[in-house]
């Protein structure tokens, strides 16, 4: 039995090649999706519009898979990714010097709480479901609060949470857009007007 558990004992490296941009991933037990990279995050890359200059936010970015795809389609602009687990955040980092990605940085952050004043094109988040309402609430506010007139503001969310996510943009961005529906995952986004 003990040496069954040590398998899980052990620093894991995963190769996974995300839309052909060949990054490469170090995660670890403990952080979400270790093994792979997520269906939701795959769909949100999938359906994402960036220009190669815009400054981005990933909102918490765990081991780095949105934010450092957003820097390398992005490469004119910066990727800020933010988390609230600092084993995610040093996971990021070290995934962001791995691949060498120059122009995004990682920081410690519950939510906005030490994100700085500037204003990002794009905003993306895989959402995580169980977080609460009241705080599903503070990511839209602060999110318009940090987006630049006509930045963007993408989620992905299991499908159950699309009605709640279409009544919070519209009430708060005053729109909502449904961009993908699958089966278990919907990728939405809101316009700061």
């Amino acid at each position: 039995m003990l040496n069954d558990l040590n398998q899980y004992n052990r620093k894991i490296r995963q190769d996974l090649l995300i839309e052909h941009r060949g990054l490469e991933f170090y995660t670890t037990w403990g952080l979400f999706s270790p093994r792979q990279v997520d269906d939701g995050s795959r769909m949100l890359l999938d359906f994402l519009e960036l220009s190669s200059g815009d400054d981005c936010l990933d909102l918490g970015c765990g081991y780095g898979v949105l934010g450092l795809c957003m820097a390398k389609m992005a490469p004119g602009g910066h990727t800020l990714l933010v988390d609230k687990d600092f084993v995610a955040v040093e996971y990021a980092e070290k995934n962001r010097l791995h691949n060498r990605i120059d122009n995004a940085s990682c920081i410690l952050s519950n939510g906005f709480n030490q994100v700085p004043s500037q204003q990002f094109d794009v905003i993306v988040s895989n959402i995580p479901a169980k977080v609460g309402k009241e705080m599903l609430y503070i990511y839209l506010f602060d999110a318009l609060k940090h987006l630049k007139t006509g930045g963007s503001f993408y989620i992905v969310t299991i499908t159950g949470l699309r009605q709640f996510f279409k009544r919070g943009f519209s009430e708060v961005f005053g729109h909502y857009e449904k961009i993908k529906q699958g089966k278990t995952y919907t990728v939405a986004r809101g316009i700061k007007q």
